[in-house]
């Protein structure tokens, strides 16, 4: 399976791994799946650390890096077909990482793994909640 990880997976499952389900853990760590994650989810992680509502116990390039390391991912692209399929997602929110998230998931054939309620609807893609 080809897994899209929202930034709070990859987050917690580096800092907080309790708060992931069972069925999450397992996705993750099945050495028969693709791990995938948007550049996006690193520019969240940056906003959230600029904000000082997230903190690192190390220099940011350096705990992305370390991270990436110790839970390797494929980079998802933001392509041309990405940024379109944008404009063809519904939500009930106007988050604009939720949506671009949602149409790399569509694009790439990616399974989106989230504990967001509110993307574990969304239309045309699959959901991996974490519950």
């Amino acid at each position: 399976m080809k897994l899209l990880l929202d930034t709070h997976i990859w987050l917690w499952s580096r800092l907080e791994p309790e708060r992931l389900a069972p069925s999450a853990i397992a996705a993750i760590q099945g050495l028969e799946n693709e791990l995938w994650l948007s550049p996006l989810s690193l520019w969240e992680l940056s906003n959230l650390v600029e904000k000082r509502r997230f903190v690192l116990d190390s220099k940011l390039d350096d705990w992305i890096q370390q991270a990436v390391r110790n839970l390797p991912v494929q980079e998802a692209p933001l392509t041309f077909e990405v940024s379109l399929e944008c404009s063809r997602v519904q939500l009930p929110h106007r988050d604009p990482v939720d949506r671009f998230l949602v149409a790399t998931a569509r694009v790439f054939e990616l399974t989106l793994v989230t504990a967001d309620e509110r993307l574990v609807g969304a239309k045309g893609i699959q959901v991996l909640a974490n519950r």
